[in-house]
């Protein structure tokens, strides 16, 4: 909707939602296809008449002038004469007349369309050069009925930027070739993280207009960031055009090849080479000729060109019609029209030469041009102007920056900067409000240069400015206008050399904080790397913990909503000056009755990453899948050689030889039979196909020597093929290694890998790294993985005899597992060595990237605990029993127990700590003394796999249940047993209740049934058919009146436990219910679902209390990063803990989380809380062992 419409109708909307009654208003919109039907029921159920007639307008407002028209012929004919009135004048032109009626040809519906674009405004001086412009337009009109590209590309200050701007404001092009709109953004020289600003603000921009329901956050990274634009251009924005201003560099070119309609301006004519698509160039002459720039000169001096002095034709030849420099010299004629022939012996001092010393522009003189523009100036307002060398290039500033800069009130800034922007001193972008400024580059190096000796002061002036006035509070994050600070203060810092200051800022955790919060970890941590030497001179073990801080959280702080720092911090080393800092700002907390947890144990909890990163949204994986192969210039980024499309089907990798002798390329892909091709980069098509392979090739690999190719197929076999003849030389048959494997079901080859001297070839095969001998195709080796989880990739070093194996490192002379690099959520598609192996490169599912160091994994960490632990909490003491990796038991402060020849699944402890017991996967049980170790009891009856166990409270019976159906009830002292069978499916757990009278049993199944046991006679008392679906969890009240159970049927219920009916059936949640537990005062109960949602109930009358629950889903695609397992109350009711892929810690009250706890791994599947509240005891996913103490100070 073009302005004057949209204001009209917004002068008349207090008017109008006053009278008008929407239904009928809007049947006869809904008959002129103006709105939906959908739309009209989102109007009509609003409560009253006024809020219809609101949602009405807002609806209006998104849509074009023909729903102006039609709103405006509705209250014509439903007699609103009086409000039609009010809009007659703001009514649009569609007639074809009329579209042809306006002043070059841009009528107010495309100034409409260009403004909400972003389009620059026409420069206050223009001169039309038609026939650019002409051709500009017959390359645009090309992509009418295809995506493409239109470079428009020229010297530096040519009018690139102005012309293509000019070119879309035209009625008749916007129509027919671009209906979706045409959207501008302003590129520059910029590196990753700023082109991440840009494609972020370009998105933000093309979502307004969606509903709050439907907005996302930022993308995190340029992959991101495409895939956004991509989806908005071809589904919110189709045939629009996006006009890309002044880029640089491939990458940031190709950031934006999204198969859309682009105009771009650049000095490299080349550029586009790096996209697909078709492409159209127009060349932009680097001068005027002499009549349009004379009649540029006479525009500024209000005069006409036939009447100029002599001097005008002199200038212009002088500049050879540079417009850049005719604009100059005609705003300083503007001030002064006497001084012509004062302003070309400034220009005749020093003739255009081409300068490549301090300058990225072509010419030299004119720094002359510059000079005489700044001594027309006022000698304060000079000094102001002198100020400014210390902005970036391409960085606009908001007024209020400068403000602070020059110590002056905002009005007063705003004139001045009003004089600089008169005299073409400074550009203003108007598409921002408030608005922002920037100097050419060519102004800002002339600037620099001039003032090069006095530099460091005017960043150190900026800096004290600062200090000065934000000396009571920084500035806030909420003012957009303050952003700059948090962006670039480091930079003046260190270019003022303020050391001491610099220090000051980036040691601080509240800076951390606050820019990580606004601008994500990759600025933060570039500010570490980029200031890293002047960090180092105050203390460089202090930058290196900031810096490994934020590269393992880096992950965390893309999160929304963004996470407490000061909780992440606490998770450092002891002798972090990270952590000294939050512990502080934890105790501060706790005083205020906040929540901060402690890792206690965090000493033992070295990362062996040393970086985390998280890129994009989806898995990462190696290389993308594509249909073509492109080589690309490693240096400059510019595309080399594009091949011809030989392979029919996606291509799943590619490899380079590895020597320079003779560069070739390998690609391998899903077709059936020229699945392998050779390709040499100087020449279009392939130079020899590998024929051999039937069915699809997952991986190719060049020997060291390039001799050889390796190529691992669906087929089931492994091949070596020579690169000079591409003949088959060897084929191994790794399917025949898997005697279960039939003829229709192979065993899918998914890489291979050769040794560092190139006699082994390594290859990986469902959960089996094999290694053969290259000469005799000999297996010299087979490693298996876990049984569960199969190589998604492997990678040998290149200078050592480690292998990496997707989640596994193993030295190959051994076969023996070295360590886990433990880390990852999800499964791990690529793993790569670094060339001197110090590092380690793995990508996941979980979306992230991690970088690992190979010299600091070690053998110990092969011993990792497993989740079925026990906690006892006495007094201060914790006593922690858990089984490990190798099939020991571990307690905490006592020894290893010798190993077991079945995996132990469960462990409990008594409650005077001399006893231990474990389950195992063979059904034994055992009790051990502790802390001796000894076997005191070896329990036999169970059949299958132990799945839980528990002390009673004297600790001389036993009790466990199993994969068998049973519970058994041990005296473990003599063996005696009482079996209590009834069960149709596997007893995972159970519930001992004890009161002063008797001791009941609950335990439930798989089979939808809980079962009430009588332990002192072993009768069954009750057979409870709960759920349809398998029960999942029960608890019983403190007061034993109730008990609950959940189930996979979605559903808890709440039962009498005298009457043995049920009470409340509880619904709601949208997965299997997992968890459940009853408040110490039975007045609520919690149940935790697989979707991560957790809901509070009512003992009372079973009503929804609260849900616990985050905004939006996490990188797991859960509310909780995983199934919540456990859920307990604080003693006082007030505070609940809960499990899942973390810790998280609510208020029952508001149902808000209070603190949440990342661990490194996932799938907690318990937590062991003291019965104060302030212990909790957990062992993650890849078996660490967490506890966290909360922070002394306050009450929960």
């Amino acid at each position: 909707m073009e302005e004057r419409a949209r204001s009209c109708l917004l002068r008349s909307k207090d008017n109008l939602e006053q009278e008008i009654k929407v239904s009928y208003l809007m049947d006869h919109m809904v008959s002129d296809g103006i709105l939906t039907n959908d739309e009209e029921a989102r109007v009509l159920n609003k409560p009253t008449r006024r809020e219809q007639a609101a949602a009405l307008l807002e609806v209006l407002l998104m849509k074009d002038n023909r729903a102006y028209i039609s709103f405006y012929n509705a209250l014509v004919r439903e007699s609103y004469g009086d409000l039609a009135n009010l809009l007659h004048s703001g009514l649009p032109l569609l007639s074809p007349v009329g579209k042809r009626s306006f002043a070059d040809r841009v009528s107010p519906s495309v100034q409409a369309i260009l403004s909400e674009g972003g389009v620059p405004q026409r420069p206050v001086v223009f001169v039309s050069r038609p026939a650019l412009l002409n051709l500009i337009r017959e390359k645009l009109y090309r992509l009418k009925n295809t995506p493409g590209w239109v470079t428009v590309f020229g010297m530096a200050g040519s009018g690139k930027s102005v012309m293509a701007a000019e070119a879309v404001r035209d009625h008749a092009l916007i129509k027919e070739c671009f209906p979706g709109g045409v959207h501008w953004l302003s590129v520059g020289q910029c590196e990753r993280a700023d082109l991440l600003v840009r494609m972020q603000s370009l998105c933000f921009r093309l979502e307004q207009g969606q509903s709050s329901d439907t907005s996302q956050r930022p993308p995190c990274s340029v992959e991101e960031a495409k895939e956004r634009l991509r989806f908005l251009m071809h589904r919110r924005f189709p045939r629009s055009l996006l006009i890309l201003d002044d880029v640089w560099d491939s990458f940031a070119l190709r950031s934006f090849d999204i198969q859309c309609r682009v105009l771009l301006t650049t000095r490299n004519r080349s550029l586009a080479d790096s996209v697909s698509g078709t492409r159209f160039e127009v060349p932009v002459e680097s001068g005027l000729d002499e009549k349009k720039a004379l009649e540029i000169l006479a525009l500024y001096v209000s005069g006409k060109p036939q009447k100029l002095p002599e001097e005008a034709r002199s200038i212009v030849s002088e500049c050879k019609g540079s417009p850049l420099v005719v604009s100059l010299i005609g705003a300083l004629l503007r001030e002064f029209p006497d001084c012509w022939s004062y302003y070309l012996r400034q220009l005749q001092e020093k003739q255009f030469k081409l300068i490549r010393k301090s300058s990225s522009y072509d010419y030299e003189a004119l720094d002359q041009a510059m000079n005489a523009s700044l001594q027309v100036l006022e000698p304060k307002h000079r000094d102001l102007y002198r100020d400014l060398s210390v902005m970036q290039k391409y960085i606009k500033v908001p007024a209020k920056v400068l403000s602070v800069l020059w110590g002056l009130e905002s009005e007063e800034v705003e004139d001045v900067l009003q004089e600089f922007v008169n005299k073409s001193l400074l550009f203003r972008d108007c598409n921002q409000r408030p608005y922002h400024y920037y100097l050419h580059d060519l102004q800002r190096d002339f600037l620099v240069e001039q003032n090069r000796d006095q530099i460091a002061e005017l960043h150190k002036k900026m800096i004290h400015q600062y200090q000065q006035f934000y000396n009571k509070r920084p500035p806030s994050s909420g003012d957009i206008d303050c952003l700059y600070w948090y962006r670039f203060l480091p930079y003046h810092m260190a270019k003022a050399g303020l050391s001491k200051e610099l220090y000051s800022l980036m040691f601080s955790l509240d800076w951390v904080t606050e820019k990580a919060q606004i601008m994500g970890s990759a600025h933060l941590i570039n500010d570490y790397v980029e200031y890293g030497e002047i960090l180092d001179e105050e203390n460089s073990e202090v930058r290196l913990q900031f810096q490994e801080f934020l590269s393992l959280n880096g992950h965390h702080l893309e999160q929304r909503p963004f996470p407490d720092i000061v909780q992440l911090a606490l998770s450092q080393p002891v002798c972090s000056e990270v952590y000294r800092q939050a512990l502080m700002q934890a105790q501060k907390r706790a005083s205020r009755g906040q929540l901060c947890l402690d890792l206690v144990n965090k000493n033992n909890q070295g990362s062996l990453s040393r970086l985390v990163v998280h890129p994009q949204q989806g898995s990462v994986y190696y290389c993308e899948d594509c249909s073509n192969t492109s080589q690309e210039n490693e240096k400059f980024g510019t595309l080399i050689r594009e091949f011809g499309e030989e392979h029919e089907e996606q291509i799943n990798h590619c490899q380079f030889t590895n020597t320079g002798r003779r560069v070739l390329l390998a690609t391998c892909s899903n077709d059936k039979c020229t699945n392998t091709k050779l390709w040499n980069p100087n020449k279009p098509t392939s130079q020899n196909t590998m024929f051999g392979h039937m069915e699809p090739v997952n991986h190719c690999c060049f020997s060291p020597n390039d001799a050889y190719l390796a190529t691992s197929s669906s087929d089931g076999t492994l091949k070596l093929f020579g690169v000079s003849s591409a003949n088959e030389w060897k084929s191994i048959d790794v399917n025949g290694f898997f005697p279960e494997s039939d003829d229709e079901i192979k065993a899918i080859v998914k890489c291979s890998t050769w040794s560092a001297d190139g006699s082994r070839i390594i290859c990986a095969a469902r959960n089996t790294v094999f290694v053969f001998d290259v000469k005799t195709s000999d297996m010299l080796l087979e490693m298996k993985t876990s049984r569960l989880s199969t190589v998604q990739y492997c990678h040998a070093c290149p200078n050592s005899s480690l292998l990496a194996v997707a989640l596994s490192h193993y030295t190959v002379e051994t076969s023996k597992k070295n360590t886990e690099c433990n880390g990852h959520l999800s499964w791990v598609h690529c793993v790569q060595f670094s060339p001197d192996a110090s590092l380690l490169l793995s990508s996941s599912s979980d979306q992230t990237i991690r970088l690992w160091e190979t010299d600091r994994v070690h053998t110990s960490s092969a011993a990792a605990l497993k989740r079925d632990s026990d906690v006892l909490f006495s007094h201060s003491d914790v006593t922690i029993v858990a089984p490990d990796s190798r099939n020991q038991l571990q307690v905490r402060s006592t020894r290893d127990i010798e190993e077991l020849p079945s995996r132990i699944r469960c462990t409990c402890i008594s409650r005077s700590a001399s006893f231990v017991a474990l389950g195992t996967e063979d059904g034994t049980v055992q009790v051990l003394r502790v802390p001796s170790g000894k076997t005191l009891s070896k329990l036999t009856g169970h059949t299958r796999t132990v799945h839980h166990c528990q002390f009673t409270d004297d600790g001389e019976t036993l009790l466990t249940s199993s994969e068998d159906t049973t519970v058994r009830v041990w005296k473990w002292r003599t063996g005696e047993c009482l079996v209590l069978e009834g069960h149709k499916e596997p007893v995972r757990r159970f519930h001992l209740s004890n009161s002063s009278s008797s001791s009941h049993l609950f335990s439930w199944s798989f089979d939808g049934t809980l079962k009430v046991w009588d332990l002192n006679r072993g009768h069954m008392l009750q057979d409870l058919e709960c759920h349809k679906g398998a029960v999942l969890s029960c608890d019983v009240s403190s007061d034993g009146h109730l008990f609950a159970t959940t189930s996979a049927d979605r559903t808890a219920k709440v039962w009498n436990s005298a009457s043995w009916e049920m009470n409340f059936l509880l619904k709601g949640h949208k997965d299997c219910v997992r968890s459940c537990r009853f408040s110490w005062n039975n007045k609520r109960l919690v149940t935790g679902d697989d979707n991560g949602e957790i809901r509070l109930w009512s003992m009372l009358d079973g009503a929804l209390l609260k849900i616990c629950s985050r905004d939006t889903k996490d990188s797991m695609d859960s509310f909780h990063g995983g199934w919540v397992t456990d859920l307990h109350f604080s003693p006082d009711n007030r505070v609940l803990v809960s499990t899942g892929g973390y810790i998280k810690w609510w208020s029952t009250e508001t149902g808000e989380a209070l603190q949440t706890f990342y661990t490194m791994g996932a799938n907690l599947k318990k937590i062991h809380v003291s019965p104060d509240f302030t212990t909790f005891v957990t062992v993650d996913s890849i078996g660490i062992l967490y506890v966290l103490k909360k922070v002394e100070g306050g009450s929960l």
